[in-house]
């Protein structure tokens, strides 16, 4: 296995969630029999053939042409697409560098946590043949490479992600809406990101991409020290997004009001998530990656299922 896929598609990882196909089998097949019961008929399927019209076929599938060859009306039967097309928008900004010391032997920062499950689940997904795409983003879309279904693309959306360069801010106010209108053909886009921003500001574009008929995940990424604040002693913080901002302060006194502000913010995000039909999955970089696919997955089964 190459240097950058033994980087992102962890061995470890892979043998905890071979088991997982089966349940991303059944996701991917509840998303695509959704999209066809859905009033977008004929946006994702291939016509197949024709049938003579008979009492109670739906009248919209008539074809007029023929009609006006034959004198005689004739259904357009289509062919179901099988195949799930998944975009990963994986965030490469300079804030998932964190934290950029300190790492014990099996921590990751936030990039590396995310990143290796955007390439685990496009594992799971080119294992099905299903068609994954990747989009890198910071203040812009810095890579892009169009979804396709095979080993050589797996490698180069991992080749793509082990290249970045966590340099730049994130401006998520334009970002997603311009993403939105990169999406033509009717998808399921995961967001992989910690979305450290304004949801104000950051759940108008994931509502474009939401409303264009996309499936949306949100898989919103904080590393555990962001979200327990466990720091004792007289710590000076560094704005990895503002290098010129620093704080010294004392931690214990400040952590009741930074996690009332930081759960209201991972509140807000979710809340404003679920009132537009976007999946939230939160996840702490102390979660191991296999439990964190388990139970996304389990908990988008039992949503498939309750629509049904």
């Amino acid at each position: 296995m190459p240097t950058e896929a033994k980087s992102y598609l962890r061995p470890e990882v892979l043998a905890r969630i071979g088991d997982l196909e089966l349940r991303a089998r059944h996701v991917v097949e509840g998303f695509v029999s959704g999209m066809h019961r859905s009033p977008y008929h004929g946006f994702s399927v291939e016509f197949a053939q024709h049938k003579e019209y008979v009492a109670g076929d739906d009248i919209r599938h008539l074809d007029w042409r023929v009609f006006g060859r034959t004198d005689r009306f004739y259904i357009k039967q289509f062919e179901e697409e099988t195949n799930l097309r998944t975009h990963i928008l994986l965030d490469c900004s300079s804030s998932m560098r964190y934290p950029e010391q300190d790492l014990s032997e099996g921590r990751m920062t936030k990039f590396e946590y995310a990143a290796t499950l955007a390439a685990s689940l496009g594992y799971l997904l080119t294992n099905q043949q299903d068609a994954i795409g990747l989009i890198l983003f910071d203040e812009g879309v810095r890579s892009e490479l169009p979804p396709l279904s095979n080993q050589a693309h797996l490698k180069s959306m991992i080749a793509q992600i082990d290249q970045v360069r966590l340099e730049r801010p994130t401006d998520s106010t334009a970002l997603f809406t311009q993403l939105a209108g990169k999406l033509h053909r009717r998808s399921l886009v995961v967001v992989v990101s910690d979305l450290l921003a304004d949801p104000k500001d950051v759940i108008p574009g994931l509502e474009r991409i939401r409303f264009a008929n996309h499936e949306v995940v949100v898989m919103h990424v904080l590393d555990h020290d962001e979200r327990e604040f466990p720091f004792q002693d007289n710590t000076l913080f560094e704005g990895l997004e503002a290098p010129d901002l620093q704080l010294l302060v004392d931690p214990q006194s400040l952590r009741s009001s930074y996690l009332e502000a930081m759960n209201g913010f991972i509140s807000r995000l979710r809340n404003a998530c679920t009132n537009s039909r976007i999946d939230y999955v939160g996840l702490s970089t102390k979660d191991p990656l296999d439990v964190a696919l388990r139970s996304y997955l389990a908990a988008r089964m039992h949503m498939i299922k309750s629509r049904s």
